[in-house]
Parts: structure tokens; C-alpha cells; sequence
């Protein structure tokens, strides 16, 4: 396949060290920051579905929702309104600014303190939806949890590549997507719970829950060890030499802990990352931190996972049955992740990307295709539960697909690819660059869902064609290989070995360099080991 660079296992370098109970632990806490995100996406889906919140807030839509089922008019555009769309969608432009100044806090006081600051920060948003009078202070609350997302998606990615062996990397990453997807599961649950509440305030309970994910990380938080690459950088060298003994159970830490100091001695010659992210030797890392989050957004799955249940409501399905589809989605992404957390280090990365692609467009041509035949350009039927189980069933594929492909990897891919001089920079390129389409696509998903009607999946469809494409012949494989060392890869890459030159190549000195990839991308396993 063009564009695959196969590399042995350690990639350039397979350091001493093991999987420590302490190493685990800390990054399932971290790991907890996904929480707060999938809680989120999960929950917003839901209480914009229950009629007593849209009765309070959004009483346009609600009486647009009555005429709709009353006259059985355009189902398509029965949930409309840009007030609503603007409660949902606010949260992300909000953690796409924060993002930015996350980088600054992740670099100088270290991974743990960014994630403690986004806990704090959703602890405060959840508590004001709770107890919400006015759509300002629904959206007030939004853009506080929106802060609190942009400091946990920049830093708890980060810190679990860090903290990980090489060879594991991509399973205990891949615990941040797992718990965004558990976070959207337990959201789905309450909601079916909240909904049946008699008064009409079950909402309120749904949106204050908030506060569990939120005080899980900032409290796990103030118990994680620095990673030693961030000890290193901040110029604690003894402790960092300490940190690294203790997270790869061995003393034999000398050749990892000189690879760490020189990537931090050449980090602190960068006085500007902002500024040098944009050198021609950046180039791949910066086109991977920009492509991914927003192919990963515009597969479509959070038109899925924000608007299931109104979605499945427009299917015809009843309010509990809409809340109880969710949950079912919600499972198979739970489910699904741990298909590529057991996968991940053996199979590789591109072949998820590829399988999951493959998938995606399947269902997507089938879903948009099954709903198109029923409601057709006017947006009026009724559709039989039978016919609408089998929806269900190829979204619950299409989820599966994504779960355990862009899902994860999304996550995982760019966070592992930046020099340490830097990372916390492209890290926040890749969070605001996936905050920003996030944001964009909740916007725009009602207006052209009332406009596009069943072509908007085909659209999607498309550009999975187009993200599969990009994977196939542009994403190098980098399963295994040290984070450190990821230069080489670009470096042997058929197409983004151009942008590298010998000299920017400064890991261990006994590396030594491939030979240039030829047009297939593939180099001999042999010329990247020790």
C-alpha cells in the first residue's frame, strides 16, 4: 500500500522496561479526562430531545415539533432553530480558544495541572446548567464546560502518549476514547432515566450530573506523577531520572533518559513554537495535526452522537424509544473501542484507519439510501418499527466502524508524531483544529439536514472516500516506534521524506538513518533497528 512504512518492533530503539501497575493507573486517571468530553456530547443529544427543556428554552422549536407530528409535515426540519443549535455548538468554540492557552499551562506547570484546570473549570459549567433560569445562563455554562474540554483534550492526550512504553502506546492512549465513549454511554443512561421524571425537571438532573465527570479528574488529577518528559523540560532532571525508574520498572533507564534530554535541550533552542511549527521540517506533523481532526469530525459521528435521539425521534420512533436507541449506540461504541485497544499494537494504525473507512461508507450509503426511500425529498412518512430497527442496526455499524478507527486514532495519531520542542503547540492545533469543525458541522447539522434531507449521509460518505484516500497514500504506519523517534518515519516516508533534511535528524546518534523510501513508502525493517 503507497504510503506504509514498515518499521520493527521499537522502531528505531526498543528500550528496557515493562508495564507498571504504577504506569496503568495513572493513566487510566488521566485517561478520566475523556469523561467530561463524552458526558457532554452524549448529554446535550438527549435533554435537546426532552419537551419540557424545549418548552422552557426553546419554545419555538418545541411548537414547530407539535405542528410537525400533528400535521405530519417536514420531518426533516422539525428541530431548526439557531438558538438551539447555538446551545450545543457553543461549548466547542469555547474549548477551541481555551486550547491555545492550555498549550502555555501544559508546557510551563506540566500535563497534570492542565487537566486539573479543565476539571475545575466543567465543575463550574455543570453546576450553572443545573440550576439554569435563562438560555444565557444555559450558554454561559456551556462555554465554561467548553474551557474545561479545550484544557483536557490538550493535555490528557499528551500526557498518556508520554507515560506509555513505545510498544503499548497506542492501547493505553486509546483509554481517553474509551472513556469519552463510556462518558457518552452513562449520558445516554441518565437521559432515558431523567426523562421519565415526573415535573418536567429531569433535564435539570441531567445537565448538574455534569459535575461527576468533572470532580473524577480534577481530584485524580492533584494524584498524578509528572511525566518524565515534562519534568525534563521544565528542568527537574533528578526527579525526571527518578520519574522514568519508576514508570519503566527497571534502573536500566540511562539510553531512554539521554534520548529525552537531547530532544529537551534541542526544545529549548525553539524560543517561538507557534512560529516554528510552520519551518518546511514541521511540515508532516503540521498537515497530520490539521488533516486528522478534521476528517475525524467530518465522517459525520457527531451528527450521530449530539443529535441521536432526534434523530431517531425524526425516524418516527417515540420519545423513550429515541433515548433508548441512543443508548444502544452508545454500547456498541463502548464495546467497539476495545476492538482497537486490543488491536492497536499488533495490526498497526493504517489498517484500522482503512478497515474503519471501508465500513463507515458502507453504512452511510445504506442509511442515507433506507431513510431516503421512505421520507424522500418531503420529509413525510411513517415508517414501520421494523424498517426502522434496521436503521438502528447500520448506524450501530457505522458507529462500531468509527469506534474503532477515527474514534481513537484521532486521538491517539497526533499526539504521538510531535517533537517534544513542539508538542504542546501541535497538540493545540489539533484540538482547536477539532473544537473549530466540531463546532462548524453542530452548527450546521439541523439547517442542512432541513435542506439536504437524506443526501447529507451521502455527503458525509464522500469524504470518507476522500479521508480513506488520504490515510492510504499520505499517514505513515507508527506502531511501536519510540515518540522520540518519529522523525525517522517521516524521514523514510516516499513522499514527506522531501520536507526532512539529514541534519534536522539529531535522535541517538547510533540510530541508524533508512535509506530513502522508494516510491511505495516501504523501507527494510533491518535499516531502522539499533
Amino acid at each position: 500500500m503507497a504510503g506504509g512504512v514498515v518499521v520493527n518492533n521499537g522502531g528505531g530503539k526498543d528500550y528496557p522496561g515493562k508495564l507498571t501497575m504504577f504506569v496503568l493507573f495513572a493513566c487510566i486517571v488521566a485517561a478520566t479526562g475523556g469523561l467530561i468530553f463524552g458526558y457532554d456530547i452524549g448529554i446535550s443529544g438527549g435533554v435537546t430531545s426532552m419537551n419540557p427543556f424545549l418548552m422552557k428554552f426553546f419554545p419555538s422549536v418545541y411548537r414547530k415539533e407539535q405542528e410537525a407530528e400533528k400535521n405530519q409535515s417536514n420531518q426533516y426540519c422539525k428541530f431548526d432553530s439557531p438558538l438551539l443549535t447555538m446551545f450545543t455548538s457553543s461549548l466547542y468554540l469555547a474549548a477551541l480558544v481555551a486550547s491555545f492557552f492550555a498549550s502555555t499551562v501544559t508546557r510551563v506547570a506540566g500535563r497534570k495541572w492542565s487537566m486539573f484546570g479543565g476539571g475545575v473549570t466543567f465543575l463550574v459549567g455543570a453546576a450553572l446548567n443545573g440550576v439554569a433560569k435563562n438560555v444565557l445562563m444555559l450558554i454561559l455554562g456551556r462555554v465554561l464546560l467548553g474551557v474545561g474540554v479545550g484544557f483536557a483534550n490538550q493535555s490528557v492526550p499528551l500526557y498518556l502518549s508520554e507515560m506509555a512504553p513505545a510498544r503499548l502506546r497506542g492501547m493505553l492512549n486509546i483509554g481517553f476514547q474509551l472513556m469519552i465513549t463510556i462518558g457518552i454511554l452513562c449520558a445516554n443512561l441518565i437521559n432515558y432515566g431523567t426523562a421519565k421524571i415526573k415535573g418536567g425537571w429531569g433535564w435539570r438532573v441531567s445537565l448538574a450530573l455534569a459535575a461527576v465527570p468533572a470532580a473524577i479528574i480534577a481530584v485524580g488529577a492533584l494524584f498524578l506523577p509528572d511525566t518524565p518528559n515534562s519534568l525534563i523540560d521544565r528542568g527537574h532532571t533528578d526527579a525526571a531520572k527518578r520519574m522514568l525508574r519508576r514508570v519503566r520498572g527497571t534502573d536500566d533507564i540511562e539510553e531512554e533518559y539521554n534520548d529525552l534530554v537531547a530532544a529537551s535541550d534541542e526544545s529549548k533552542l525553539v524560543a517561538h513554537p507557534w512560529r516554528n511549527i510552520l519551518q518546511r521540517r514541521y511540515r508532516p506533523q503540521l498537515t497530520m495535526a490539521i488533516a486528522i481532526p478534521l476528517f475525524q469530525q467530518l465522517t459525520g459521528i457527531n451528527v450521530i452522537m449530539f443529535y441521536a435521539p432526534v434523530l431517531f425521534k425524526t425516524l418516527g420512533f417515540a420519545d423513550d424509544a429515541s433515548l433508548m436507541s441512543a443508548v444502544i449506540t452508545g454500547l456498541v461504541n463502548v464495546f467497539a473501542t476495545f476492538v482497537s485497544i486490543v488491536t492497536v499494537d499488533r495490526l498497526g494504525r493504517r489498517k484500522l484507519f482503512l478497515q474503519g473507512g471501508t465500513q463507515m461508507l458502507a453504512c452511510q450509503i445504506v442509511v442515507g439510501s433506507l431513510i431516503g426511500a421512505k421520507f424522500g425529498f418531503s420529509g413525510v412518512a411513517e415508517i414501520p418499527k421494523a424498517y426502522a430497527a434496521f436503521v438502528v442496526l447500520f448506524i450501530c455499524a457505522y458507529v462500531a466502524g468509527f469506534a474503532w478507527s477515527w474514534g481513537p486514532l484521532g486521538w491517539l495519531v497526533p499526539s504521538e508524531i510531535f517533537p517534544l520542542e513542539i508538542r504542546s503547540a501541535g497538540q493545540s492545533i489539533n484540538v482547536s483544529v477539532n473544537m473549530l469543525f466540531t463546532f462548524i458541522i453542530a452548527q450546521a447539522f439541523l439547517p442542512m439536514l432541513c435542506r439536504f434531507k437524506f443526501i447529507l449521509f451521502f455527503f458525509f460518505g464522500a469524504w470518507v472516500v476522500i479521508m480513506t484516500l488520504f490515510v492510504a497514500f499520505f499517514l505513515p504506519e507508527t506502531k511501536n516506534v519510540p515518540i522520540e523517534e518519529m522523525v525517522l518515519v517521516w524521514k523514510a516516508h516516499w513522499y514527506w521524506g522531501r520536507f526532512i533534511r539529514d541534519e534536522d535528524v539529531h535522535v541517538g546518534a547510533d540510530v541508524e538513518m533508512p535509506a530513502a523510501a522508494n516510491r511505495s513508502g516501504k523501507v527494510d525493517p533491518a535499516k531502522l533497528a539499533n
